[in-house]
Formats: structure tokens, C-alpha cells, sequence
């Protein structure tokens, strides 16, 4: 079978759906496959084209997969405009690029926009058979963000895409749900779960590894891993790391990683109790977050279903307890209920989620159930070879239409 990935991220970046991308074509290409991808150079989430990426494109061989990699338009600052061209700047270099006879296409969304371009393509020039693999809900990622007439422009592009494709395949039951109930969506949707894509840490000294970053014996370090942006809300978290202090609280923020707004809120009156830390490398991303007690999730007030943060399939492997500063609404809410591996804080309560923090942290006996709880759930719910196991059903069931 001859698959194409088309989608803006892919492997070196190692946040967002990059790694799943990445993963799944690794995955059917050592079944055999011949997989090929067609991507951007790599930007996220810093939004800049890493080091050593030069030229107009490029070509590399990864984990037995072709990957075909074009210059487009990345912005600084990705803001709506911007972020629209970048889509259609990346959609218009894919769909007029060769293909290479495919058997069947998938678009990975996001970017919308882009697999809109994609879909056209596919439709009337390669004859390939479309798989559109939703990562997240634009519509309703615009809705819950307060857009207007965008939402109902955005609403239309997704239909129209999802619509048109010969099969969806989304990431969580409930994407499916609200593609059929709000969308209205009559393809076939299947649901293929992410999975965990960062392995354990191997032994290693936790002390040492918590002297490394400056992190006291008597600091309950809270850490969040990822991206840094908007939809992050971690005002939230600047703004615990102040009550914190204050109250002359054990409890220690980090956020690692890199975004759009990470320096807006190294800005925003930082203290002794808050701590940025530069994305690390495999093994040392490992270690630091064994290294926490306590692994955090923060989202914006009012998403419940626009996405599934990648960080939880990393988060319960590490064998730490997880809060997440929530919508109780949310998808992430629903699976931290699921897999009992962790608790649930209302958002945009600062103070709250200091003290229940502090709570979760005195109750070892607690912490550990989370931690094997989170476990249990990566190795029954999340593992990577069933993920790619239903993809490639997926695959051959539209191929024989």
C-alpha cells in the first residue's frame, strides 16, 4: 500500500501532533508499507524554522518513511491572519506538488485550511482516496474562543472537508460525537486513540536531577510541559506562583517548554516560585519530569472538547500524580476521570489550585494511586502498536471501496 501524509508537523518537533504523525508512519512503513510525507520544515512550537533547515525543500529518509519537506510562509506571531496564510501558503505548495501515485492520501488536521487544499487535490487530479485524521476541532476551537463571523467560515471549511472525505478518523469518542451531532457529519468516523510516544525514564538520581534545575528538597514542583500558548491559559499559573509566594507556600510552578506566549509571561512579574525551563532533549525530558511531584495540565476557562493534550499520554507513563486546571466539562477532565489519574481543579482559580496542590502533595498514599493508576491506564488504553493497528484497517478498508 502507497500512503501519503500531508500535514505541518512532523519529527524533530517533539510537542503537538508531531510526534504522532511521525509515529505513525514509522509505524506502517515497518509493516511494510510504502509511506511517504509530505510536511513543513521544522517551527514548532517556536514558530521559526530550526537550525540547520535551509533551501526551498528538502528530502529525508525517517524511520523507513520518505519525508518531503517545503519552505513556506511561517509567521513570528501567529496571529489569525498570519496563521491563515501559513495554511494556505503550506496547502498550495502540497496540492501542486508530485505525489507519487498514492493509494490513498491522509490529511492530518490540523491545519484546516491546508487539508481543505489537499482535499481539492486529492479529488480531482490524484484519484487517491481521502483519510482525514482530526487532531483537533477547529470549529469549535473558534466557538469557544468567542469568533464570529469566523465561526461560521471555519464551520463550513471543516464540514466541507469532513464531508468530502471518503473516512474520518478522530482522536477521542467524544470528537466523533460532536462531528455527528454539530457538524452533522454522514462520513464514516473512526476513533483511533493517541497513544504515550515518550518511553519511561531509566533510572536515574532524582535529587541530583532536581539540584540540576534548582528545585529544593522541600519544593513541591508542579510542572507543566508543552507548548506555551493561548489556549494554555497559564496567566493561571503566573498568578498561582504569586499566591504562592505570598503564603510562603512549599509549592513551585515550572513551565517547560517553549510558544507564542512564553515571553509575555516571563514578563508578567515573575517570582521565586515560578520557573521557566528551555524544551529538553529525549532522556533529560524524562528526568525532569520524574523529577516533579506533581504534573500539571492548564487550560483556558470554557474548552471542553476543541482537543486532547498530548501532554497526558506523556504525563501518566512518568509514574507522577497529574492535576489539571480544567473546564469540568472538558475532554481532559473526562479522561482524568476515566483513567483516575489524577484530580480536577476548577480553572481560573488560582488560590484553589495552590491549596489543593498542597493537599495532594501532604497524601502520599494518594499520590501513588494516581501514579499507578496513570500506569495501568498508558499500558491498557494507550499503546501505539493497537493505534497503528486500527489506522492500517482504516487504510485498506477505503483503499477497497
Amino acid at each position: 500500500m502507497r500512503i501519503l501524509f500531508i500535514g505541518l508537523n512532523y519529527e524533530p518537533e517533539t510537542s503537538g501532533i508531531a510526534p504522532y504523525t511521525a509515529g505513525m508512519a514509522r509505524g506502517l512503513a515497518e509493516r511494510g508499507h510504502d509511506v511517504r510525507v509530505l510536511t513543513s520544515y521544522p517551527h514548532y512550537p517556536q514558530w521559526k524554522i530550526r537550525d540547520g533547515y535551509r533551501g526551498l525543500g528538502m528530502t529525508e529518509n525517517l524511520g523507513s518513511a520518505e519525508v518531503r519537506r517545503m519552505r513556506h510562509y511561517i509567521p513570528r506571531r501567529p496571529a489569525t491572519p498570519r496563521r491563515v496564510a501559513m495554511e494556505v501558503s503550506f496547502g498550495l505548495r502540497a496540492a501542486s506538488t508530485r505525489w507519487c501515485r498514492p493509494d490513498v492520501v491522509v490529511a492530518v488536521s490540523p491545519a484546516l485550511i491546508s487539508s481543505a487544499l489537499i482535499s481539492t487535490r486529492a479529488r480531482r487530479r490524484s484519484g487517491a482516496p481521502l483519510v482525514t485524521w482530526v487532531q483537533d476541532i477547529y470549529s469549535l476551537g473558534v466557538e469557544q474562543a468567542g469568533g464570529g463571523r469566523s465561526k461560521r467560515l471555519v464551520r463550513s471549511v471543516e464540514r466541507r472537508l469532513l464531508q468530502s472525505s471518503d473516512r474520518v478518523v478522530v482522536i477521542h469518542d467524544r470528537f466523533r460525537d460532536y462531528l455527528k451531532r454539530d457538524l452533522d457529519i454522514t462520513t464514516d468516523i473512526t476513533v483511533v486513540r493517541n497513544w504515550t510516544h515518550v518511553d519511561p525514564a531509566p533510572p536515574f538520581d532524582r535529587a541530583e536531577a532536581r539540584r540540576r534545575h534548582g528545585w529544593e528538597d522541600e519544593d513541591i514542583v508542579v510542572l507543566h510541559a508543552g507548548n506555551l500558548g493561548a489556549k494554555q491559559g497559564l496567566e493561571n499559573v503566573v498568578r498561582a506562583s504569586r499566591i504562592a509566594a505570598d503564603r510562603g507556600s512549599r509549592v513551585r510552578f515550572v513551565l517547560m517548554g517553549d510558544g507564542l506566549r512564553r515571553s509575555d509571561l516571563e514578563g508578567l512579574d515573575p517570582n521565586q516560585r515560578l520557573d521557566f525551563v528551555d524544551p529538553l532533549p529525549d532522556g533529560l525530558f524524562q528526568e525532569a519530569l520524574g523529577a516533579a511531584d506533581v504534573l500539571l495540565v492548564n487550560e483556558l476557562p470554557g474548552l471542553t472538547e476543541m482537543s486532547v493534550p498530548s501532554k497526558l499520554t506523556t504525563y501518566w507513563v512518568t509514574g507522577r500524580p497529574v492535576v489539571a486546571a480544567v473546564d469540568s466539562r472538558s475532554t481532559t477532565a473526562e479522561e482524568l476521570e476515566r483513567s483516575r489519574a489524577g484530580l480536577v481543579v476548577a480553572p481560573d482559580e488560582p488560590a484553589l489550585l495552590v491549596t489543593e496542590i498542597e493537599t495532594l502533595a501532604a497524601d502520599s498514599q494518594r499520590c501513588q494511586v494516581f501514579a499507578d493508576a496513570g500506569r495501568a491506564f498508558c499500558h491498557s488504553h494507550l499503546r501505539e502498536q493497537a493505534s497503528v493497528d486500527s489506522f492500517e484497517v482504516v487504510l485498506l478498508s477505503v483503499i477497497r471501496i
